[in-house]
């Protein structure tokens, strides 16, 4: 298959021309539940995901959200990355209801292991960074070209990386899963509802667990940028 009939399956697929069949299933609503699943977490990672993307207009000075929001990405990244990896093994090990629903376009499918990749290195290295504290994170590891890499550079390199294969799978994906979650679910009802909220909860419920139990670890790096912006203030004895 060539490039250019890649790309207009990409585009048509992420501007909504092209539109997957995905048959129901029993139970948990199969292939589609599984759409809507993953529709839900995605339309989560974006919210906090363009919510990270501010912190980074002052990063010094919205630290602990930019840490809270980190570690708030964790579980629901993890989450979707289950249940796209669930769709690809069912696909791949020939089950009928996937098969019929059929792969991503071929861009797609290069972009989604480097964005699972991506966001496993820069939530692994944020959460590092935070266990090591700032002196350490901050310290060089290697020289490369003249240029010292710390912990912390690696969870900006990571960052970038991430930024930018995020972004481009948002722009292949959004459109399919608006569509998803604001459509008609499918030819007959789709069941599985409360089992994909009840995911979607608890999700967010250990999202805000992990999140608490971090930012209070951080003290060390909340304290550092503290005292560098605002220096404890001289005091003076006697008139």
């Amino acid at each position: 298959m060539s490039l250019r009939i890649w790309a207009d399956d990409t585009i048509a697929e992420a501007t909504g021309r092209h539109r997957r069949h995905d048959p129901v299933g029993p139970v948990t609503g199969g292939p589609a539940g599984n759409a809507r699943l993953t529709a839900w977490l995605g339309a989560l990672l974006l919210a906090l995901f363009l919510a990270e993307l501010v912190t980074l207009l002052a990063v010094e000075d919205l630290l602990s959200w930019h840490i809270v929001i980190g570690v708030l990405l964790v579980p629901p990244a993890l989450a979707k990355t289950a249940t796209t990896g669930w769709r690809i093994v069912r696909y791949y090990t020939g089950q009928p209801a996937y098969r019929r629903s059929g792969p991503p376009p071929m861009p797609l499918r290069v972009l989604g292991p480097l964005v699972v990749l991506s966001t496993l290195a820069v939530l692994g290295t944020g959460l590092a960074l935070i266990a090591v504290g700032p002196d350490a994170g901050r310290a060089s590891l290697l020289v490369v070209l003249g240029y010292r890499i710390s912990a912390l550079t690696l969870h900006q390199g990571t960052f970038i990386v991430w930024a930018t294969v995020t972004g481009l799978h948002t722009l292949g994906r959004a459109v399919p899963a608006l569509r998803i979650l604001s459509g008609p679910t499918a030819e007959r009802p789709l069941p599985g509802r409360w089992q994909r909220g009840g995911l979607v909860l608890i999700t967010v419920l250990v999202a805000v667990l992990t999140a608490v139990l971090v930012l209070n670890a951080s003290d060390a790096w909340l304290t550092t940028d503290l005292h560098r912006h605002h220096p404890p203030r001289e005091t003076t004895i006697g008139p």
